[in-house]
């Protein structure tokens, strides 16, 4: 053999013996294989430089055709490596060879088919070779690909929003008002865990419970996050054994369910609720009066227009539910229905209690003629004429609760503010006495009195108009199983909703401290524990939020606080710039400052009317030596639809 690159010994034999096994006369063409692929320059005849022939000890080109694999194909991928190393060198002679009797085109496809199929079965021999089976691999390489395809999707979760720097202005601004309401009534501080145990949260909330957001399993414990502040509180007040008492507390923070979203109106699936309750031992309506009056001064201050609070007793409710004939356990069920007539006409609403609920339809109408009565002060006479409902002991004890509301109202001078309606009802199982709600005519979805039948006009008995009457509802989906599947709302046909609700729930501090205690309702044991009654209000401050910023747009309010923008004219005066504005920060002035060496004035006066400082301090060398830098008072002020910039130029010693 004539090879002008010596190969060692070891190659050599290493090449053979992977074919050794296979078929006569496969080691010398393995080694020949390999040594054409690896060096194919160093196997051209330098003496013959115009022939193809290759100086090796091989058959004769002649009888090329005559070398053949053999017919069975190995299964190793070792032996299939060296058939493939066989079968390229016979398909390069042939496309090589000038002598096209032998290199004929069929000779040539049926080269280059063998070497598909032995490349074919190689990867097939090493996908069987792998420790996972091969359904796991192709498992794996779909995974992969639709890896490879899949791309970031840069959005919010459902229900949840951004809100950039100008909106949290907004926010802010909000949020300041209702604490500083909260504290002038007494308040104090109390900050609750974002995620609650399970099981604290449930069975506390009737058919709102599957909205509570489950998490996933942490070490045993089953956790959710928190639905609202109510109950958090409650569960604080038990660990303290309901020893705290005559207590005021206050709780600004998000909670989350998963609610179908309107987010545009404020309705998500995480917002954020502002909380006041009042804790422990009062005489009668004293600090229910107190709170209602908390409410109307934080909807006042801030300027959500004109208000009303609606009023109702569950005592009252319920006592109407008896006296209809509602089964004890279809109270709260048929309450949930009756929750809705702010959202759904009575035709609707009375569809629900029969075909879903099992009422009776004699029972249902006279509920309606109940829930449909609406007024002020004036109510309360029309429910006491009413004999029936006064023999019940329940609805008797929550009429006279509101006679005594009404009269604390007037010394707080906000009866204006509420409307009696006993249509109200409040989903939440968890509420005894007093509840109530807060909307606004912007906070009401379009055609919400024509909707409702008993949303508006005064107290009457006159039966409610016929079903056709009314605006026909709108159409609704089929129900999904989960709110996760339940398809996007028409924002048009929804309003922001009620901005404030609460009332008065004496039992739930008990409920936990009898279950921390293994003491069941009912009991003698259950009497003697301590009992904490409370009363509070939770403010939408998302929905708040929905309403106040388009006023906020409207009138260009900016969304800073800076009060003065240090400037420089000339050669940058970079220290003295940082000076001044940290002798301003100390003496408590906001002030800011463009943060650039030699900032062109231009610049900086566009920096700071960009945020609409109304003071820029200019300081300039000459005036530095005088110890005065010059101070431009920046006003705007809307005329013709346009903001506009005054300017008034002041010099002042430094």
């Amino acid at each position: 053999m004539l090879i002008r690159k010596s190969l060692s010994v070891s190659t050599l034999k290493k090449s053979a013996s992977a074919l050794s096994s296979t078929s006569p006369g496969s080691s010398f063409l393995a080694i020949r294989a390999y040594f054409i692929t690896t060096h194919p320059q160093r196997t051209l005849s330098k003496s013959h430089p115009k022939s193809t022939r290759y100086i090796t000890t091989i058959p004769p080109q002649n009888n090329l055709n005559t070398i053949t694999m053999s017919s069975a194909i190995p299964t190793t991928p070792e032996a299939l490596e060296a058939e493939i190393a066989v079968q390229t060198t016979r398909f390069n002679e042939l496309r090589l060879n000038t002598d096209k009797s032998v290199a004929t085109p069929e000779a040539l496809n049926d080269a280059k088919k063998k070497l598909a199929e032995l490349k074919k079965a190689l990867g097939v021999a090493k996908a069987a070779g792998k420790e996972r089976p091969k359904k796991d691999v192709a498992v794996a390489g779909e995974k992969a690909d639709e890896k490879k395809k899949e791309r970031l999707l840069l959005k919010t979760a459902k229900g949840t929003r951004d809100f950039g720097p100008s909106e949290m202005f907004c926010r802010e601004h909000i949020e300041r008002i209702v604490k500083d309401v909260f504290t002038s009534f007494g308040g104090s501080c109390l900050d609750t865990p974002v995620f609650e145990r399970k099981d604290v949260l449930t069975d506390k909330y009737g058919e709102d419970s599957k909205l509570i957001f489950d998490l996933k399993d942490q070490g045993g414990e089953e956790l959710a996050l928190r639905y609202d502040h109510t109950v958090p509180l409650a569960r604080y007040l038990a660990m303290n054994g309901g020893t705290v008492t005559h207590s005021k507390i206050w709780q600004v923070g998000k909670v989350y369910r998963r609610d179908n979203p309107v987010v545009s109106k404020g309705r998500m699936r995480e917002f954020t609720q502002a909380d006041f309750d009042i804790a422990g031992q009062w005489d009668p309506m004293v600090s229910d009066a107190e709170l209602l009056s908390l409410l109307c001064t934080v909807l006042t201050r801030l300027e959500v227009g004109e208000f009303t609070i609606k009023l109702n007793n569950r005592k009252i409710l319920d006592g109407i539910f008896e006296v209809c004939g509602v089964p004890a356990e279809s109270i709260r069920p048929i309450s949930s229905a009756v929750d809705k007539l702010d959202k759904a006409p009575w035709s609707e609403v009375k569809r629900e209690m029969t075909e879903e609920k099992g009422l009776d339809p004699l029972v249902a109408e006279k509920i309606g003629e109940y829930v449909k009565l609406k007024g002020g002060e004036d109510l309360i006479q029309t429910l006491v004429a009413d004999a029936t409902l006064m023999a019940n002991k329940r609805a008797k004890e929550g009429v006279s609760e509101m006679e005594v509301l009404f009269r604390l109202l007037k010394a707080y001078q906000v009866t204006d503010k509420f409307s009696f309606d006993l249509s109200l009802a409040r989903g939440l199982d968890y509420y005894t006495g007093i509840i109530y709600e807060a909307v606004v005519a912007a906070s009401a979805p379009p055609g919400f009195n024509q909707a409702n039948a008993f949303a508006s006009g005064p107290a009457t008995t006159t039966p409610a108009p016929a079903p056709e009457a009314a605006a026909p509802a709108p159409k609704k989906k089929a129900a999904k199983k989960e709110a996760e599947d339940e398809p996007e709302i028409d924002e048009s046909t929804v309003g922001v909703g009620s901005i404030a609700a609460g009332g008065r729930y004496d039992n739930l501090v008990t409920t936990f401290i009898a279950g921390a205690n293994g003491v069941l309702p009912g009991t003698k044991e259950y009497k003697k524990l301590p009992n904490v009654p409370c009363i509070g209000v939770s403010i939408g401050m998302d929905r708040i939020f929905a309403l106040v910023w388009p006023k906020w747009v409207e009138k260009s309010v900016r969304a800073k606080e800076t009060f003065v923008y240090v400037m420089s004219a000339g050669d940058g005066l970079l220290e003295e710039r940082i000076g001044l504005v940290r002798e301003l920060r100390e003496a408590g002035v906001k002030t800011d400052f463009l943060a650039k060496t030699k900032p062109k004035l231009s610049a900086q006066f566009a920096a700071g009317e960009k945020d609409e400082v109304p003071f820029a301090v200019i300081v300039g060398t000459e005036e530095l030596g005088e110890g005065f830098v010059t101070v431009k008072e920046q006003r705007w002020v809307v005329e013709g639809g346009r903001r506009l910039r005054l300017r008034v130029r002041i010099r002042g010693r430094r």
